[in-house]
C-alpha cells in the first residue's frame, strides 16, 4: 500500500509555539509527529509514501531523506502553495502503479484499521472512501452527514452537538479527478469534495478510536501527553 501525506501547510495557528518548524515536525516524545505517523503507517502495511511539502520543507527532507524504517519516500515539492487539492494531484504523479492511495494530513493522527478500510473501498468499488470519527462536539470541525454508508453532505464549522467529522484520512483512486476540470491551486475539501459529493458518492468508514489534530497549541500540548500512552502501547 502507498500513501500521500499533506505536509506543506503554513501552520499559522501553531507558529508561536513552533516558530522554526513545520507542523508535521512538531516534537512528540523526542521524535517528530510525522515520524510517529509513518511508524503507524508501516504497521498498517504502507511501504511507499509521497510527502507533499512546501513551508520549511528542508526540515522534513533533512530528517527523513528518501527512506524511513523500510518506507520509501518521495517528495512533491510545491514551489508555490497548491492548496490541499493541488497538492494531491501533484503528489499522485509520483505514485507507483494505479492502485488506490491513502491520503492523510501531516498534522493529524487517527487510529484506523487501514486494511479494513481498503477492503471496504474495493468491495464497494468506491471512487473514494472517507475516514470519519464520531465525536461529542463538532463545532471545530464541521459535521459529515452519512446515509446508508454513503457521505451525502457537509455542514460547516460551528454545528453544535455530537456527530461525525472528517478525520482527514481518505482512500482514493488515482483517476478521481479525471472527469472534473480544476485549477492548479484548489482546496480538496471546498472546491472538490463538497460540491461534487453527490457525483463521487464517498464511502464512509467510521471509527470511535483515538484521534488527535495538533493544529492548535492546546491540542499539541494534549498530544504530547496522550500520544506517549499510545506510543507505549504500540512499542
Amino acid at each position: 500500500m502507498q500513501a500521500i501525506i499533506l505536509a506543506g501547510g503554513l501552520g499559522q495557528r501553531l507558529r508561536a509555539t513552533l516558530p522554526h518548524l513545520p507542523k508535521p515536525m512538531a516534537p512528540i516524545q523526542h521524535k517528530p509527529f510525522l515520524a510517529h505517523l509513518l511508524d503507524y503507517l508501516k504497521q498498517q502495511g504502507v511501504r511507499h509514501v509521497v510527502l507533499a511539502v512546501h513551508y520549511l520543507r528542508e526540515c522534513i527532507y533533512n530528517y527523513f531523506q528518501h527512506q524511513y524504517h523500510n518506507i520509501t519516500i518521495a517528495y512533491a515539492n510545491e514551489e508555490e502553495p497548491l492548496g490541499t487539492g493541488g497538492a494531491i494531484v501533484y503528489a499522485m504523479t509520483l505514485l507507483n502503479g494505479d492502485e488506490p492511495v491513502f491520503v492523510l494530513n501531516g498534522d493529524t493522527f487517527v487510529k484506523f484499521n487501514y486494511h479494513a478500510l481498503y477492503q471496504q473501498h474495493v468491495h464497494h468499488q468506491a471512487a473514494i472512501t472517507m475516514g470519519l470519527r464520531q465525536v461529542d462536539h463538532c463545532e471545530r470541525y464541521g459535521k459529515v452527514i452519512v446515509k446508508n454508508h454513503i457521505v451525502t453532505a457537509f455542514k460547516e464549522k460551528g454545528e453544535i452537538g455530537p456527530g461525525l467529522i472528517n478525520a482527514g484520512v481518505y482512500l482514493m483512486n488515482p483517476d478521481l479527478f479525471a472527469q472534473v476540470t480544476l485549477p492548479k491551486q484548489f482546496s480538496f475539501e471546498h472546491d472538490f469534495l463538497h460540491p461534487y459529493v453527490h457525483n463521487i458518492k464517498p464511502q464512509a468508514f467510521i471509527t470511535e478510536d483515538y484521534f488527535i489534530d495538533i493544529g492548535i497549541p492546546e491540542d499539541y500540548a494534549r498530544a504530547q501527553a496522550e500520544m506517549k500512552l499510545f506510543i507505549c502501547e504500540n512499542d
